[in-house]
């Protein structure tokens, strides 16, 4: 009985549609109480060839701040090219990319700077953190959820997309219709579960992002 549920649920939105082409999505990182800690960006661009994504983040608490940076490059079928990755986390920074060599089959990992260099298998269409998120968006848009799949992000990881339901959310304090998703993943050494919830339009926009740590449940909500 619940697949034909979770049928009706994807396709609830225009079946036919994908994200768009080009598009910048602004969200504000908020505490559990619900006040502003930083702004982060999403943004995608298809240019010819190959797809253009981009993810900033920018947050602070008391004594310590975080500056991400990343950079995907991707086939038209989202299947990843590169992964560039910067960061500060406190005085703790980095500087890698991933590069796909698809003849080959292999992820080649390289700390920039100076560092050192990995190779990691790969299967014939890897990807990335940035190009599998645009993945699941045309998948969902198409009616279609994606299986359990590897994703990269430096490491290799397993990620896993469980469909929990048709919830009404605030938005900036604007009701929005959504479907959520719990998302699992797995790594060499570690493990996150994270609630995903997707807009019931026809690009099937990520409008709220909900993680549980020790002090409490921190969110990413899209700005209108």
């Amino acid at each position: 009985m619940m697949w034909p549920l979770l049928w009706l649920a994807l396709v609830a939105g225009d079946a036919t549609a994908a994200p768009p082409e080009e598009e910048t999505l602004n969200y504000t990182v908020n505490w559990p109480s619900g006040l502003s800690l930083g702004e982060a960006s999403l943004r995608a661009r298809s240019a010819g060839e190959r797809w253009e994504f981009e993810f900033e983040l920018d947050a602070a608490v008391p004594g310590y701040t975080v500056q991400d940076r990343y950079r995907s490059i991707a086939r038209p079928d989202l299947c990843a090219l590169e992964l560039e990755k910067r960061f500060a986390h406190g005085v703790r920074k980095g500087h890698e990319r991933t590069s796909f060599d698809a003849d080959r089959n292999v992820a080649v990992r390289e700390t920039l700077g100076g560092g050192g260099k990995s190779e990691i298998p790969t299967p014939a269409c890897p990807r990335d953190a940035l190009a599998y998120l645009y993945h699941v968006r045309r998948e969902l848009a198409q009616g279609r959820l994606p299986p359990s799949q590897e994703v990269f992000f430096g490491a290799r990881y397993q990620v896993n997309l469980e469909y929990r339901g048709f919830q009404t959310v605030n938005v900036n304090e604007q009701p929005t219709q959504a479907d959520r998703f719990q998302a699992l993943v797995k790594g060499p050494a570690s493990q996150h579960s994270f609630e995903i919830y997707f807009a019931r339009d026809s690009t099937r926009t990520p409008v709220l992002v909900r993680l549980a740590l020790p002090l409490g449940i921190f969110s990413m909500e899209l700005v209108r």
